[in-house]
C-alpha cells in the first residue's frame, strides 16, 4: 500500500513537472545567473538574420544611416517609456522613432525575421505614420495604430494602414476639464490603451514635458474623465467628482494607463508616481524616496506594477498590485553575494494576460560601461512573474554603450504583443559610428525570444 502511495506521488511530481516544462515561455533561453562576457561582434548588415554569438537567440538589424530619409544619417530608436505598443497584435507590423520625431512603420514576417516595406513607404523602406513618437498598436485590430498628429490641438487620433487615413477619435476639449484647456496648451504624446482599446490615456495642459497637470482617460462607451494634479479635482463626464486623496499641486511627466483600464500611473514631478483609480477620486502615492520602494524604472500591467526596487542588489526587482501598492513581491529570489550595483533596467509589459503572470521584459545596462562586470550586464532579459519559481531568461548581449548625455543610446525595448520578439535600441559597441555634427548615433534591432 505504501509502495502504491509513493508511486501514485511520484506520478503526480513528475506530471506536475512535466506540464510546468511544457509551459515554459521560452525553452531555449539560458537561465543561469553567471557572469557572461561579451563577445566581439562585427556591425551586422540590415535585414541579415544572426545568432547572438553569446547566448545564441536571433537577431536581426531594422536599420541603418540610410532609413532615416528625413534627417539623412540621424539616428533612430525606440519609443522611451517601454508602455506604447510598437508591434501590431500580429506581429506583422513595428514601427521605430527617427530623430527629428518621424515615425517609421515596416512590415515583418515573425517566422522568417524578414523586414519588408508596406505599401506607400520610402525607398528606403519605412512608411512615414502621421503620428507623433509614442503611438500605440491597437489590442485587436492589426491594422489600427493610435496616437496624436501635434502637440496642439489636443487631439487623439488613429491611423489604419491599408486605406492610409487618419481618423479623429477625441478632441480633448470636449472633455469638460475645470479649468477650461488654454489655447496655448499641448498634450503629451504618449497615448496608451486598455484591454481591447475600451479606454485611451493621455497627459496634457501645459506648455511642455514635465510641466502638464491633466490626465485625460476616454472611454469609449462613457466618454471622458479628467484629473487635474494641480489642483486635485477630479471630474468627467461619468463616475464621481471631486478632491482626490492625493495632495495637489504636482505636475506630470508622464501618465500610463493599466492594461485593465482601472488605473492609471502618474509619474509625478519631483515626487514619484501617483496611482489614480480611474472610475473613483481615490489617488494612492508612491514617493521616489520613502519605505514603499518606488525608485527606479518600471512598468505597468494589468492590475500590478513591477519596479527596480533600489535596494539591496540591481536585481531587486518588485511586483504590486495597484490597489495595494505596499504588498511587494520579490521576483528575483535568492540575492546572494556579491550584490551588484549600478545597472538600470528599461521595462517592457504589453504581453501581459489578465493575471499578471506573463514574463516581465527589459533591458539591463550601465552608463559609460564597457567590459561586463556583473550578471544580466548589457542584456535583454525577461523575470517571471506568476509567482510559481523566479526564473530570468537571458537572451543576448544588446551592445550599446549607453552615454547619459544622449537618450537615445540607451537600449530602451518593446515586447511584442505575445512576448515574442524584443524591438531595442543600439549603437553596437559605437560600431554604427556618429553623425556628422559628432553627435551619437543608434539603430533599431530586432530580438527573437525563444
Amino acid at each position: 500500500m505504501a509502495r502504491s502511495i509513493l508511486s501514485l506521488t511520484l506520478s503526480i511530481i513528475l506530471i506536475g513537472a512535466a506540464g510546468a516544462r511544457a509551459q515554459n515561455p521560452y525553452p531555449n533561453a539560458v537561465t543561469d545567473r553567471l557572469i557572461h562576457p561579451k563577445t566581439l561582434k562585427w556591425l551586422p548588415q540590415v535585414n541579415k538574420v544572426f545568432p547572438d554569438p553569446d547566448f545564441g537567440s536571433l537577431m536581426v538589424r531594422v536599420t541603418d544611416e540610410n532609413t532615416n530619409f528625413t534627417h539623412p544619417g540621424g539616428f533612430l530608436r525606440t519609443e522611451a517609456s517601454g508602455q506604447s505598443n510598437m508591434w501590431s497584435i500580429d506581429n506583422k507590423k513595428f514601427y521605430v522613432v527617427a530623430e527629428g520625431g518621424t515615425t517609421l512603420a515596416f512590415g515583418f514576417n515573425p517566422s522568417t525575421m524578414v523586414i519588408s516595406s508596406l505599401p506607400g513607404a520610402h525607398l528606403q523602406g519605412g512608411l512615414m505614420v502621421p503620428l507623433r513618437p509614442a503611438a500605440s498598436f491597437s489590442f485587436v485590430d492589426p491594422d489600427l495604430i493610435y496616437g496624436t498628429k501635434s502637440a496642439n490641438p489636443l487631439a487623439i487620433s488613429s491611423y489604419r494602414f491599408s486605406t492610409g487615413v487618419s481618423s479623429p477619435v477625441l478632441d480633448t476639449r470636449t472633455c469638460g476639464t475645470e479649468p477650461a484647456l488654454s489655447a496655448t496648451a499641448v498634450s503629451d504624446d504618449d497615448v496608451t490603451l486598455s484591454a481591447r482599446d475600451a479606454r485611451i490615456s493621455i497627459s496634457e495642459g501645459g506648455s511642455q514635458v514635465d510641466n502638464h497637470m491633466f490626465v485625460i482617460v476616454y472611454d469609449k462607451n462613457l466618454g471622458c474623465r479628467w484629473y487635474n494634479t494641480q489642483t486635485g479635482r477630479i471630474g468627467g463626464q461619468w463616475g464621481p467628482s471631486g478632491t482626490a486623496t492625493a495632495p495637489a499641486g504636482g505636475l506630470i511627466h508622464h501618465a500610463y494607463i493599466s492594461r485593465s483600464g482601472n488605473y492609471v500611473r502618474i509619474m509625478v514631478v519631483n515626487f514619484g508616481s501617483y496611482f489614480w483609480k480611474v472610475g473613483s477620486l481615490n489617488v494612492t502615492t508612491c514617493p521616489t524616496h520613502g519605505t514603499l520602494l518606488c525608485a527606479g524604472y518600471g512598468v505597468v500591467g494589468y492590475n500590478t506594477w513591477v519596479n527596480a526596487a533600489g535596494t539591496i542588489d540591481s536585481m531587486n526587482i518588485l511586483k504590486r498590485p495597484l490597489n495595494k501598492l505596499a504588498q511587494t513581491s520579490q521576483l528575483v529570489y535568492p540575492l546572494p553575494p556579491p550584490h551588484y550595483w549600478g545597472a538600470q533596467r528599461h521595462f517592457s509589459w504589453s504581453n501581459v494576460d489578465a493575471h499578471d503572470s506573463t514574463p516581465v521584459c527589459m533591458s539591463g545596462f550601465r552608463y559609460y560601461a564597457e567590459d561586463i562586470t556583473q550578471p544580466y550586464d548589457g542584456e535583454v532579459f525577461c523575470v517571471e512573474t506568476d509567482g510559481l519559481a523566479s526564473t530570468v531568461w537571458r537572451f543576448a548581449h544588446h551592445r550599446s554603450t549607453v552615454d547619459l548625455d544622449y537618450f537615445n543610446t540607451q537600449p530602451g525595448g518593446s515586447i511584442s504583443m505575445d512576448g515574442r520578439f524584443w524591438l531595442f535600441t543600439s549603437d553596437w559597441d559605437e560600431q554604427v559610428g556618429p553623425e556628422s555634427n559628432g553627435r551619437p548615433r543608434s539603430d533599431v534591432w530586432i530580438l527573437k525570444l525563444d
